[in-house]
């Protein structure tokens, strides 16, 4: 139906909407074209990555613009609110936007900041067992072995647990609390929060202003807002790519159905964190056994499933991921956890969730071993007879309300 409304109905006036009825001679926005050229090739950039097989698959296809659009979303998040100037911490990756394999314990959060400049992090420490904020330095100006990380539970706090830091190159001579040195050429700070219990640990609570600028931020001029758009491409397109043949890759070095250890010392892994991983291939019919031993002193482990494009597996809305507190070990000491399409009616279960292909992965965190789990496949309705006697019996119902409860804790985090 032809718009009937005069000039005069027109929010922006008449000129705004003659510009839109002009079909070849609309105005051009400086850097939006390149944005839309980017965005438009993305998926079969990613694509070209994958076998054949993959490319061809319908399913995958929309997988691949689905992880696109995870991808553009965390950066255009960051594009519209990331400032080192006018600092907070924006939601990074996560279920929604699972780019880069999130951990299903973990709450990530960025702030960019200016190099040189001083800022102050206030709030409440909460009771997490794992709970710091790394500083992002180009790779070109890293001087020392990975990244520099601040301990929130580290930092003092008066009698309601409220904590107040301060961030700059050098300290203050009048400084007599909390501060923390930040490297001349960081760029951003990453918040990684990791919660094990989720219906009882309590997340902190932060804020983060630059203090050595007045607070007043005034309209941005046209070239640094389109600064932002033309640094969105470069951006999107390697969070994109970056692992979307990870899982494929694993299958090419012959780890399949076993482990390797995965080794994120100089690539953004935390500090401290030991990482191991395969790809698995399951028929509906099929489970894995993962068994290992359990280090004696271990801050945190976890157990977590991606699919074939290195997407973690729904946690939400799936049983597929298991920390220390989810997952205890047996009398022997032997950790055990089964991953299958089909619920084995165990209680250290990973659901596949429909994809019969992709990676388990696994963390030991200030662990004072790092032992690599064993992996047995066996038929799924004989998994007893692998697992101790004495191993519980879930039924569907439990299954149910344990994932009713697991869905709920989880959106109950503070996520953004």
């Amino acid at each position: 139906m032809t718009d009937q409304r005069s000039a005069s109905q027109t929010p922006t006036g008449g000129a705004a909407h003659q510009a839109v009825d002009t079909a070849m001679g609309e105005p051009r926005v400086a850097g939006w074209d390149a944005l839309i050229d980017s965005l438009r090739s993305l998926p079969g950039r990613m694509l070209a990555q994958l076998p054949e097989a993959m490319r061809q698959d319908a399913r995958v296809q929309q997988e691949v613009a689905r992880l696109a659009l995870e991808a553009f979303t965390s950066g255009a998040i960051d594009a519209l609110g990331g400032d080192g100037d006018h600092p907070a911490f924006l939601p990074t990756i996560g279920q929604l936007l699972n780019v880069g394999q999130p951990n299903a314990d973990t709450i990530y959060r960025s702030a960019r900041i200016t190099p040189g400049g001083t800022y102050r992090i206030r709030g409440q420490r909460g009771s997490l067992r794992m709970a710091n904020i790394g500083q992002v330095v180009p790779r070109s100006a890293e001087t020392g072995l990975g990244r520099t990380y601040l301990d929130i539970n580290a930092l003092d706090t008066d009698a309601e647990g409220h904590l107040d830091v301060l961030l700059s190159p050098t300290r203050p001579k009048d400084h007599a609390g909390d501060w923390w040195e930040l490297r001349p050429e960081a760029t951003r700070l990453m918040v990684r929060l990791v919660s094990c219990d989720w219906t009882k640990e309590r997340s902190p609570t932060l804020s983060i202003e630059r203090i050595d600028r007045p607070v007043g931020r005034s309209r941005p001029s046209a070239a640094a807002l389109e600064r932002e758009l033309r640094a969105l491409p470069a951006f999107v397109g390697f969070m994109g790519l970056m692992f979307v043949d990870h899982v494929e890759q694993l299958r090419r070095e012959g780890y399949v159905n076993r482990f390797k250890v995965f080794d994120l010392t100089d690539g953004g892994g935390l500090v401290g964190q030991f990482y191991y991983e395969g790809a698995y291939e399951l028929e509906g019919d099929e489970a894995l056994i993962v068994e290992s031993k359990v280090p004696e002193r271990c801050l945190y482990r976890s157990l977590i499933l991606t699919n074939e494009l290195y997407e973690t597996t729904d946690w939400y809305n799936n049983h597929s991921s298991l920390n220390d507190a989810q997952a205890p070990a047996d009398k022997d000491g032997v950790l055990r956890i089964v991953v299958s399409a089909k619920d084995p009616g165990v209680p250290n279960w990973l659901d596949t969730a429909g994809y019969p292909r992709g990676a388990i992965q696994g963390r030991w965190a200030e662990c004072d071993s790092q032992p690599i789990p064993q992996v047995r496949k066996v038929p799924v309705d004989r998994v007893r007879d692998y697992l101790p006697r004495e191993t519980p019996a879930v039924t569907p119902q439990q299954r149910q309300k344990i994932l009713r409860e697991r869905r709920a804790a989880m959106q109950q985090r503070p996520l953004w």
